[in-house]
C-alpha cells in the first residue's frame, strides 16, 4: 500500500495570544519535541507533521480548509496546550471534511511538586483547556476521537495509532473504487444495497464491469508472465503432486496463474481497490478464480464473493487499518457449526476464498480438486488453516435508511481433528459469548452470512471507523445479552429516526 509514503497527519496545537510570544514559544518548542517523540517513536505508519501553532479564529479556519484540500493531509490531531477559547473553532471544525483527534495530553508526565508556579500553571493548561475544545466539538456534534494520557505512554500512543489507521482507511474509502465482474448471486437479499447511498456515506464507487472485459484481460497475460509467478508459487508453496511439473492437474494451475495475472491487471490499470466475483457468471473463464483470489486479496484488494460489494469495500478498510499489523485478515463466512455441549464451534470457510494471510503454516498446500459448484475446470486453491488466537468478524448491511456495522469478537483456535476430506482454506473459532448468544445477535442485527474475518485489526478499530462515518455500530463481545442488544437496536432505530428529521 505506496500510499501510506505519501501522506501525513496534522499536528495542530491550540492556544491564544493572551499568552504573550514567551509562552507561545515555549508552546511551539514543546509541540515541537512532542511530534519528533512520536515519530521518532517509529510506531505509526504514517509520518506526523506539525503545523504552526494556531491562536485565532481565522488561523483555525485557515488550517482547516488547508487540511481539507489537501491531497496528502488524512486528518488532523488537535492538542489545547494551553486554553483556547472554542468559538475560535466553529468556523474551522464547520469546514473541516477529514477526521480530527483530540489529544488530552500534557508536554510533562509529572507535576514538579517543589519547584511549580503560576507561569508553570499558565503555560500547561490542558486540564481545562482540553474541556473547552470538548464542549464545541459536543456540541457541534462532531464525531472525533478523545486519546487521554501522556504522549509518551505506550497506550496512549497505542491509541494514536489506533485512529491514524482509521483515518488512512478513510482516506482510502473515499478514494477507492469497487470492481464488480457479474451481479449478485442469484435471488439473494442481504449482499444487495444502496450503492449511491454508499458513495455518499463512505466515498468509494461501485460499478459493473463485463466479463468479456475480463477476459480479454486475461487472455493478453503473455506465457513468460504465467511462468514467471507459477515459479513463485513453487517458491512460496508446497505443491501437490498433481499441480508440480508433469502433474495431471498442471495447465489447471497454468490457467489459474493466468487469470491471477489478469485479474491483477485489470485492477491496477483501472485503480481498484476491491472487487466481486460471482460463481453464476463464469463466461470466458476456464475456472473459478479461487488461488487468484486468496493471493490478490493478501496483496491488499478487497474482495467479495457472489457479488458482495459492501464486504468487498469493508475487507480493503480492514487491510488499510491492519497494514504493517501482525495478523492477517480475509473474505470468511460462517460455514457449518459443532454443537458438542460446553465446546460448541464455527468452521469458517469459503468455497476456494480465504486469504493466505491468516494461514498458520508458512508454506500452504497449493492443490487442485473439484468443484461442484459454477460448472468449470477444477481450479487451484491454497489449503491451510487459521492461526489460533483473537480474531473478530465484521459485516456492513443495509438497512435501507441507515448503514449498520456489526462486529463479533471470537477465539480461534487449533483445528481440534483433521479434515482429511474437506479442500478448502479454514478457520475455527468460539464465538464470544457464546454460539448460542452471538449467533442470536448476529441473526437479530441482521449481520450478513459474509463476514470480514480478522487477528490484525481490533472491535476499536472498527467502532472508531463507524463514528466518523457516523454510522451504526453493534458489538458482540463477551459481554453480550440478548436482551441488553435488543434493547441497544430498538434505541439506535429511534435515534437514527430523529437524525432524519
Amino acid at each position: 500500500m505506496e500510499f501510506f509514503k505519501k501522506v501525513e497527519v496534522w499536528f495542530v496545537v491550540g492556544s491564544q495570544h493572551l499568552y504573550g510570544p514567551k509562552i507561545l514559544q515555549q508552546v511551539a518548542d514543546n509541540a515541537r519535541v512532542v511530534v519528533d517523540g512520536l515519530n521518532a517513536s517509529g510506531r505509526f505508519p504514517v509520518k506526523i507533521v506539525l503545523k504552526p501553532t494556531v491562536k485565532t479564529p481565522d488561523e483555525i479556519l485557515a488550517v482547516c480548509r488547508a487540511a481539507s484540500h489537501s491531497e496528502t493531509c488524512i486528518g488532523l490531531i488537535t492538542w489545547m496546550h494551553t486554553f483556547s477559547p472554542a468559538k475560535m473553532w466553529i468556523a474551522g471544525l464547520s469546514v473541516l471534511d477529514k477526521p480530527f483527534m483530540q489529544l488530552h495530553t500534557q508536554f510533562n508526565s509529572q507535576i514538579p511538586w517543589d519547584s511549580m508556579d503560576m507561569d508553570f500553571m499558565n503555560l500547561n493548561q490542558t486540564a481545562h483547556g482540553g474541556r473547552e475544545f470538548g464542549f464545541i466539538g459536543a456540541r457541534m456534534r462532531q464525531h472525533y476521537t478523545v486519546v487521554v494520557g501522556h504522549w509518551q505512554d505506550d497506550g496512549a500512543q497505542r491509541k494514536i495509532d489506533r485512529w491514524i489507521r482509521v483515518a488512512a482507511a478513510v482516506y482510502d474509502s473515499r478514494r477507492m473504487k469497487v470492481a464488480r465482474f457479474g451481479d449478485n448471486m442469484r435471488e439473494v437479499a442481504v449482499t444487495e444495497g444502496d450503492k449511491v447511498a454508499a458513495q455518499i456515506k463512505f466515498g468509494y464507487s461501485v460499478n459493473g464491469y463485463a466479463m468479456g472485459d475480463l477476459v480479454e484481460s486475461i487472455e493478453a497475460v503473455g506465457d513468460a508472465s504465467v511462468s514467471q509467478l507459477v515459479a513463485e508459487y513453487e517458491a512460496s508453496y508446497e505443491l501437490s503432486a498433481a499441480v508440480k511439473a508433469g502433474g495431471e492437474k498442471r495447465q489447471h494451475l497454468l490457467d489459474a496463474a493466468r487469470i491471477e495475472l489478469g485479474i491483477r491487471n485489470f485492477l491496477v490499470e483501472g485503480g481498484f481497490g476491491a472487487f466481486t466475483t460471482t460463481f453464476e457468471n463464469l463466461y470466458g473463464l476456464a475456472q473459478l478464480p479461487g488461488l487468484a483470489v486468496q493471493r490478490l486479496m493478501q496483496q491488499g484488494f478487497g474482495f467479495g464473493a457472489e457479488g458482495d460489494w459492501k464486504t468487498a469495500a469493508l475487507l480493503r478498510t480492514a487491510k488499510v487499518i491492519g497494514h504493517g499489523l501482525a495478523g492477517g485478515t480475509s473474505f470468511m463466512e460462517d460455514y457449518t457449526y459443532d454443537f458438542t455441549p460446553g465446546n460448541e464451534l464455527v468452521i469458517g470457510a469459503h468455497m476456494l476464498e480465504v486469504c493466505p494471510s491468516i494461514a498458520r503454516e508458512p508454506k500452504p498446500l497449493l492443490d487442485v480438486q473439484p468443484l461442484s459448484i459454477g460448472h468449470k475446470d477444477d481450479p487451484a486453491r491454497l489449503l491451510f488453516s487459521a492461526r489460533p488466537g483473537p480474531a473478530l468478524n465484521a459485516s456492513l448491511i443495509d438497512m435501507g435508511d441507515r448503514f449498520r456495522l456489526i462486529v463479533n469478537e471470537i477465539e480461534t483456535v487449533e483445528q481440534p481433528q483433521p479434515l482429511p476430506q474437506l479442500p478448502v482454506a479454514r478457520a475455527v473459532w468460539k464465538a464470544l459469548p457464546s454460539l448460542e448468544v452471538a449467533a442470536e445477535a448476529w441473526i437479530l442485527a441482521g449481520g450478513a452470512h459474509h463476514a470480514v474475518y480478522s487477528q490484525a485489526i481490533t472491535s476499536e478499530h472498527l467502532r472508531i471507523l463507524a463514528e466518523i462515518f457516523g454510522i451504526e455500530f453493534l458489538l458482540i463481545d463477551s459481554k453480550t445479552e440478548i436482551a441488553a442488544f435488543k434493547n441497544e437496536i430498538n434505541w439506535n432505530d429511534l435515534a437514527f429516526g430523529l437524525r432524519r428529521q
